[in-house]
C-alpha cells in the first residue's frame, strides 16, 4: 500500500490544508461576464471537468505504486469523465440501502477493504495567471479524498456534498501541471451520510481552478434590515479580505440600473452599506432579484440579492410580513443514468415541472444541493429548506430512549457535526431562496445537534432552524429551545390537527415529510391540506418525494428498464423503496403529481349558488393577485357543451375572496349539469407558456333525475325468450342475443349479440387487487386472510321465468381460501329481460370476525375476448382515480383504449381504476361490446393484466410476456383507497371497504354503439 496518513478513520482530522468555508461565488474579470453567470466567461476560472485517467481498486490496500508522482505512467489507465459517479460507469457495486449501513456498524471504523478510485489529469496554467494565487475547488466528492499537485501533497477533505477548496499556489507552475486524486468510498464521515439513496462514489460534482489576486476578497456576507415595514431596506455587505484592499460595489436592479453604491478600504474585515427605498421584495411568487457587484483589483464578484424577511410570530411563519403556506417536495440529487451527477439542464427540468405543478418549496433531502441549483431556485422562485449533509439513521433505534444515535451525544463527533453545519451555512448564506436551515435528518437529537443550532443562531439569526429528529417521540435531548418549529414526518391528519388545537404549542408545525408518494399514491393529500389551510400554526410540508430513483439498465435480452435495490446483487438492500417519487426517473409525472398540483391550486372556486351562476373565488396566493390567470368556463348538459365564456375576476388580493356571477342560463328540462372553470396562464413566464393550466374546478348538479334509456325495446316487438336448461348450462336466447349461465358457478359465462361473443371466461366475484406500494403494511395481513386466493363456493342455484317475460337466476355463494373461514357470503340475482340486458343484484355479508378489518375491493370480474380494445365511459378522467385520489380528475365523457388506461409503475401494482364511473362501454373497433352501468357510481377498470400477474411481477419489463390478449374488466362496488401507508399513517377509516353488509346493483348490456348509442 502507498504511504497514506489514515485520515479516513481519524475523528480529529476532517481536513488538511482545506480553506475555510466561504460564500459561493466565481471571480470574474468584467461585470458583463459576471452578469451572465457563465463560469467559463471568467478569465480567472478554469474547469477541470472532462476526461481524467482513472483506475479502480477494490481496496485502498491494493494501491501500491505512488500514482500521484509526476513520473508515474498512467497512460494505460481507463478514461473517465469527471464529474461522474464511478458506479454508473461500470466500477464497483451499484448499491441501494435505506437505513442499514453497507458496511459493519463500528464507528468510526470502516472496512479495510475500502474501495478506492485513482484520478489523474494534466492541466495547463495560463501565463496571465502568473502572479496570482491559485486554488482548486472540488464541489462534491464522495466520501473522502486526498489531492496531490505535481507530486506534492495538497490536502485532504471529507464531507461529500459541500465544497472543498485548496490553495495550490506553491505547487503549480506556468504551463503543464499534473493533479492526482485518491477517492475512498468510505470514511468515518460515511457514518454521517447514511441517507436513503443509492450509495455513489467519486468526483461527482464540478472541479475547477480559480486564479485570485494575491490580496483579494475572501468572503462576502450580505445581511438585510428593514424600516417602516418594508418601505426602506438596508443591505450590509460584510466583507472579509486577506489584506488591505480598496473595494467598491454597486447594487443593481433587474433592469441593470444602479440602485445604490458604496466603497471602502478594507483590511481584513469591513462592511459596505446600501440603502434602498421601496425595494422590490423577493418571494417564491415574485422572485425579484437585485445583483450586487463587488469589485476589487482585477476581480468582479456577483451576488444575488433578494430582499426578504423571515419571521415566526405567534406560531405563524411570515415571509415579508405575510403568512405563508409551504407547498413542498423533498428532492434528492438523482439522475437515471448519471446517478448523483446532475447537469444544469436536468436541474431546470425539475424546477420547471415543480412550478407547473404548483410547488413552491423544496427541501434538499438530505444534503446541500449543487450551488447552481440554489442559484436557479433564486431565479425561478422557491423556498428552500437547506439541509446539512448529516444522517446517521443506521446507528440504532431512535424510538427507544438511550438505545441509539449515540453519535449526536458523543463529544468525539462534535467537530464533525459542526463542520457540516458551518460549511453549509457559509456556502449558502447569500441565497435568498434559503429561508430555513436544517440540521440534517434522522440522526437522533442531543448535544452535537444543539451545538450546530447554537452556532447557526450566532452566525445567522435571521433564519429559523428546523430539525425533525427532536420530535418528542424520538426521546432525544429535552432542550429544543434552539429550534424554531416543531417538525414531523408522516404524522396523521388527526395528529397535526390535534397539535394545531393545543394552545400551549407555540411553534409552527412543519411536515418535513408527509404523503409518501411511492407507486400508486399518495391518496391523502386533500385531507392534509383541508386541515393545513384551517390552522395558521400549520405551515405546510414537503411530500416525500420528488423522483423515483431508478437506474436505467437493460435486461439480458436488451429491454431497458429502471432498476432498484437488489437488481445488481447488492446486499443489504431495501428493494424498490427508492421508487417513491412523484415523477419517474426520466421525469414523467405520475398521477400523484397531477393530484398534488390540483390540491395545491393557488385559487379555490366554490359553490355559492351555482345553479344561479354564483361562485365564490378565493385567492390562495400569498403575495400576488390573480391578474395573470385567465378563467374560462363551460356548462355541459349530459355530456353536451351548451354554454361557455370567459370569467372576469375582479382584482383579488392574496387570501381574499369574492362572489362572481357567470352569465349562463340552464336549459329547460331534466339532465345532469357540469360546470367546469379552468384557470390558465394568460402570459408567458420563465417556467411555462401562456395557456398552461394552473388548476381547474368543477361543480355539478342534477335536475329532475331521469333514468337514461339506451335501447328502446318494447316487449311487444321482441320475441319471447327461449330458455334451455342442459346439464350445468342455462341458455337464454332472445331476438338478437344469446346468453349462457353456468348453474354450478351461478354466474354468466356467455353474453352475445348477433353472434358476437362478449365473454371469454365465466364472470367471477373478487376481493383481491394487486397490492400497491402503499399496501405494503397490510399486504401480508390480506394474504393471511386468503384475499389473494379466495375461491367461490356455490351453495345452490335456482332459476325461473318472471312475470314480465324475463328470466331470473339466483345463487348463494361464498368467497374463501383453504383452511380459513369464508371471507364473505352473498346472494346474487341475475335477471335477463327481452332486450338482452342483464341486471345483477348482489347482497353481501362480510365475516364479522375478520382479523384484518377491511377488504381491498369487491366486485365483478369479466374476461372479454381479444379485440375488445376501445373504452368509453362517463365519470372521472382522463387518468386513474380512487376514492381518496381524485382531485386531479374531472367529470366528463372519455374515449380511450385498454392500453391507455394502464398506468405503468416500475414495480407493477394496482393501477388504472376509474372511481365514480356512471357507465362504461368496452367494445371492439366496430363498436360491438358491453355497456356497464349501476344504480350508483362504481369503480371501473379495463386491462390486459390480471391482478395475479401484477401481484407476482417485480418489474414492469416482466409484464410484456404476461400481457393477455383478452381484456380483463373489473366492476367494483367499492375499492379501498390509496393512502400513503408505505411510510405514512394507516389508510383513513372512511376510505376503507369495511362495511359488513352491502348491496350492489349492476347492469350489463350487449350493444352495437353505432346503432344503439
Amino acid at each position: 500500500m502507498i504511504q497514506l496518513a489514515r485520515y479516513w478513520e481519524n475523528l480529529d482530522v476532517l481536513h488538511v490544508n482545506r480553506e475555510a468555508p466561504r460564500a459561493s461565488y466565481i471571480p470574474y474579470g468584467v461585470e458583463s461576464a459576471a452578469h451572465s453567470g457563465k463560469r467559463g466567461r471568467s478569465p480567472w476560472y478554469q474547469t477541470l471537468n472532462g476526461v481524467w485517467k482513472f483506475q479502480y481498486h477494490s481496496s485502498v490496500l491494493n494501491v501500491e505504486e505512488p500514482f500521484y508522482e509526476t513520473a508515474a505512467d498512467v497512460s494505460s489507465w481507463n478514461d473517465l469523465i469527471v464529474p461522474s459517479c464511478w458506479q454508473t460507469n461500470g466500477y464497483d457495486q451499484l448499491h441501494y440501502t435505506n437505513i442499514n449501513y453497507p458496511f459493519p456498524n463500528d464507528p468510526p471504523f470502516v472496512p479495510d477493504q475500502n474501495p478506492a478510485g485513482l484520478y489523474v489529469r494534466e492541466f495547463n496554467v495560463a501565463e496571465r495567471w502568473d502572479g496570482k494565487e491559485k486554488y482548486v475547488v472540488f464541489e462534491g466528492v464522495n466520501a473522502c479524498f486526498y489531492v496531490w499537485v505535481n507530486g506534492q501533497f495538497a490536502g485532504y477533505s471529507q464531507g461529500s456534498r459541500i465544497p472543498a477548496e485548496f490553495n495550490i499556489s506553491a505547487l503549480v507552475k506556468p504551463g503543464g501541471n499534473r493533479i492526482a486524486v485518491l477517492v475512498l468510498k468510505w470514511c468515518d464521515g460515511s457514518y454521517l451520510e447514511d441517507q436513503d439513496m443509492w450509495r455513489y462514489s467519486g468526483i461527482f460534482r464540478d472541479v475547477y481552478l480559480l486564479a485570485r489576486d494575491r490580496v483579494h476578497i475572501r468572503d462576502v456576507y450580505n445581511k438585510q434590515s428593514f424600516e417602516n415595514g418594508f418601505a426602506k431596506a438596508t443591505l450590509t455587505a460584510e466583507i472579509e479580505t486577506n489584506g488591505r484592499l480598496s473595494v467598491g460595489a454597486e447594487l443593481k436592479d433587474a433592469q441593470g440600473n444602479t440602485a445604490a453604491s458604496a466603497q471602502a478600504v478594507i483590511d481584513g474585515q469591513g462592511s459596505l452599506l446600501f440603502e434602498i427605498d421601496k425595494p422590490l421584495l423577493w418571494n417564491a411568487e415574485q422572485p425579484n432579484l437585485y445583483e450586487l457587484y463587488v469589485r476589487a483589483g482585477d476581480e468582479v464578484l456577483r451576488f444575488p440579492v433578494g430582499f426578504r424577511e423571515v419571521k415566526i410570530e405567534a406560531g405563524v411563519l411570515l415571509i415579508n410580513g405575510q403568512a405563508v403556506k409551504l407547498k413542498g417536495v423533498n428532492r434528492h440529487d438523482s439522475h437515471p443514468e448519471l446517478g448523483q451527477t446532475i447537469p444544469v439542464a436536468h436541474m431546470i427540468q425539475d424546477l420547471v415541472l415543480m412550478k407547473k405543478h404548483n410547488v413552491n418549496t423544496i427541501r434538499t433531502a438530505h444534503y446541500p444541493n449543487d450551488t447552481r441549483f440554489m442559484e436557479l431556485c433564486n431565479e425561478y422562485g422557491f423556498y428552500v429548506v437547506d439541509e446539512a449533509d448529516l444522517e446517521c439513521h443506521g446507528i440504532g433505534n431512535e424510538h427507544i430512549e438511550g438505545s441509539g444515535h449515540s453519535l449526536t451525544r458523543n463529544p468525539d463527533w462534535k467537530a464533525a457535526f459542526l463542520d457540516r453545519a458551518v460549511r453549509m451555512v457559509e456556502r449558502d448564506k447569500n441565497h435568498p431562496c434559503v429561508f430555513m436551515w436544517s440540521l440534517g435528518n434522522e440522526s437522533g437529537y442531543d448535544a452535537n445537534h444543539i451545538a450546530m443550532a447554537e452556532w447557526i443562531k450566532q452566525r445567522d439569526p435571521s433564519l429559523p432552524i428546523h430539525y425533525e429528529g427532536a420530535a418528542p417521540h424520538y426521546k432525544g435531548h429535552p432542550n429544543t429551545d434552539c429550534l424554531d418549529m416543531e417538525s414531523r414526518m408522516y404524522a396523521s391528519v388527526q395528529d397535526i390537527e390535534a397539535y394545531a388545537k393545543e394552545e400551549n404549542r407555540r411553534k409552527p408545525l412543519f411536515l418535513c415529510e408527509y404523503s409518501h408518494s411511492m407507486g400508486n399514491g399518495p391518496g391523502d393529500l386533500q385531507d392534509y391540506w383541508d386541515v393545513i389551510y384551517r390552522y395558521p400554526k400549520l405551515i405546510g410540508g414537503c411530500v416525500w418525494e420528488w423522483s423515483d430513483h431508478g437506474i436505467l439498465t437493460k435486461t439480458e435480452d436488451g429491454t431497458p428498464y429502471f432498476a432498484y435495490g437488489g437488481d445488481f446483487g447488492d446486499k443489504p438492500n431495501d428493494g424498490n423503496f427508492c421508487i417513491d417519487g412523484l415523477v419517474t426517473p426520466d421525469r414523467r409525472p405520475h398521477t400523484g403529481l397531477l393530484e398534488l398540483k390540483q390540491v395545491l391550486a393557488p385559487f379555490r372556486i366554490e359553490d355559492h349558488n351555482a345553479k344561479a351562476g354564483e361562485l365564490k373565488i378565493t385567492n390562495l396566493y400569498d403575495f400576488i393577485d390573480l391578474a395573470h390567470v385567465g378563467f374560462f368556463w363551460k356548462v355541459e348538459q349530459d355530456g353536451r357543451l351548451v354554454q361557455q365564456g370567459k370569467l372576469e375576476v375582479p382584482q383579488l388580493l392574496p387570501h381574499e375572496s369574492c362572489i362572481v356571477t357567470l352569465p349562463y342560463r340552464l336549459q329547460e328540462g331534466s339532465g345532469s349539469y357540469v360546470l367546469t372553470i379552468n384557470g390558465w396562464l394568460n402570459q408567458e413566464t420563465k417556467w411555462a407558456q401562456a395557456g398552461h393550466e394552473i388548476a381547474f374546478a368543477q361543480l355539478q348538479w342534477r335536475i329532475e333525475t331521469e333514468e337514461a334509456v339506451i335501447r328502446q325495446a318494447d316487449a311487444e316487438f321482441r320475441s319471447p325468450l327461449q330458455v334451455r336448461a342442459e346439464g350445468r348450462q342455462l341458455t337464454v336466447e332472445g331476438f338478437d342475443f344469446l346468453h349462457v349461465f353456468d348453474l354450478e358457478l351461478g354466474t354468466v359465462c356467455r353474453i352475445s349479440r348477433n353472434g358476437v361473443n362478449m365473454l371469454k371466461e365465466p364472470s367471477a366475484y373478487t376481493v383481491w387487487r394487486a397490492p400497491m406500494d402503499n399496501d405494503m403494511q397490510v399486504k401480508e395481513k390480506w394474504m393471511a386472510e386468503g384475499y389473494d386466493r379466495a375461491a367461490m363456493k356455490v351453495y345452490g342455484t335456482e332459476w325461473q321465468r318472471t312475470e314480465d317475460g324475463g328470466v331470473e337466476l339466483i345463487s348463494r355463494f361464498s368467497l374463501g381460501a383453504d383452511s380459513l373461514v369464508p371471507i364473505l357470503t352473498g346472494e346474487a340475482c341475475w335477471k335477463v329481460d327481452v332486450s338482452g340486458e342483464l341486471k345483477l343484484l348482489l347482497n353481501v355479508s362480510v365475516q364479522e370476525e375478520l382479523p384484518y378489518p377491511y377488504l381491498p375491493r369487491f366486485g365483478l370480474r369479466l374476461t372479454m375476448p381479444r379485440g375488445m380494445e376501445d373504452v368509453e365511459y362517463s365519470g372521472l378522467g382522463p387518468h386513474e382515480s380512487y376514492i381518496d385520489k381524485r382531485r386531479s380528475v374531472r367529470k366528463g365523457r372519455f374515449l380511450t383504449t385498454v392500453d391507455e388506461m394502464f398506468e405503468n409503475y416500475i414495480m407493477p401494482q394496482e393501477n388504472g381504476s376509474r372511481y365514480g364511473t356512471e357507465w362504461a362501454i368496452v367494445s371492439n373497433l366496430q363498436g360491438m361490446g358491453l355497456r356497464f352501468s349501476a344504480a350508483e357510481s362504481f369503480s371501473f377498470n379495463a386491462a390486459h393484466f390480471t391482478p395475479e400477474v401484477l401481484t407476482e411481477a417485480k418489474h414492469d419489463w416482466e409484464l410484456a410476456r404476461k400481457k393477455r390478449e383478452e381484456t380483463i374488466v373489473h366492476l367494483d362496488y367499492k375499492m379501498s383507497g390509496v393512502g400513503s401507508n408505505s411510510c405514512g399513517p394507516e389508510l383513513a377509516e372512511r376510505y376503507r371497504l369495511s362495511e359488513k353488509k352491502f348491496r350492489f346493483e349492476l347492469s350489463l348490456l350487449p350493444l352495437f354503439k353505432d346503432e344503439d348509442e
